[in-house]
């Protein structure tokens, strides 16, 4: 089976326009190879649809919570590490194009090249065939991740903020590393540092590379 075929499988979708698909799973790297852009657009516009359908979910599984409870579960659901995670257990490493120097240095394990890919998956899927099966594979992929939010997740600067001074730390600070991409989807990264413990977050925008920041470093951080 091809790497196209394997990922429509993925998708459970008949795709009209296959080309979508092919750059969806086109990393930067790789773009213009055989006429192929890269997956930067569909991410842009999977990250939207993937925030839609997740909201729509949430509300509908939690009735009776707030909106800023909601809006923790959300977070922690959409966030890089989260996607990362999903996208791996999918297998989309394997799926994705990259150039010969980027694969040989494991571009397609990164975090954030798996995470991007799979929203630009899901934005290819949406473009190709509307919001209904887009829903259904969202549904379906992380029907794990939303099973097993008991208790909506604390804000990660918050719980970061809340450790450090526990232990008598400084508070936790932010720092934009890199800004790129085009001003309708930047993409920043975001290094965060307490005492002598950092890391680092991606996102495309700066309060959310911060929080995905702050949860890389408490995933990482002693108890």
């Amino acid at each position: 089976m091809t790497g196209l075929a394997a990922a429509a499988a993925l998708l459970r979708h008949n795709f009209a326009d296959p080309g979508l698909l092919a750059e969806a799973l086109t990393h930067r790297s790789a773009a213009g190879a055989k006429g192929v852009g890269s997956n930067e657009r569909l991410e842009f516009i999977g990250d939207r649809v993937l925030g839609l359908v997740v909201a729509e979910w949430l509300l509908e599984r939690f009735p009776d919570e707030r909106e800023g409870e909601i809006g923790k579960r959300l977070a922690a659901l959409v966030s890089k590490p989260s996607l990362a995670a999903v996208a791996e257990s999918l297998g989309l490493a394997a799926l994705i194009s990259a150039s010969a120097g980027e694969a040989k240095r494991g571009v397609r394990e990164r975090a954030t090249v798996l995470a991007d890919a799979l929203e630009a998956m899901i934005g290819a899927l949406y473009l190709d065939g509307g919001l209904a099966p887009s829903r259904d594979f969202v549904r379906r992929a992380l029907g794990s991740a939303v099973a097993a939010q008991a208790a909506p997740p604390q804000d990660a600067k918050s719980a970061l903020q809340e450790w450090a001074l526990q232990r008598g730390l400084d508070l936790p600070s932010y720092e934009v590393v890199e800004a790129t991409g085009p001003a309708h989807a930047p993409h920043f990264t975001i290094r965060v540092t307490v005492g002598t413990h950092a890391a680092s977050g991606h996102a495309g925008s700066k309060r959310a590379a911060e929080q995905a920041a702050a949860l890389q470093l408490l995933e990482a951080l002693p108890s």
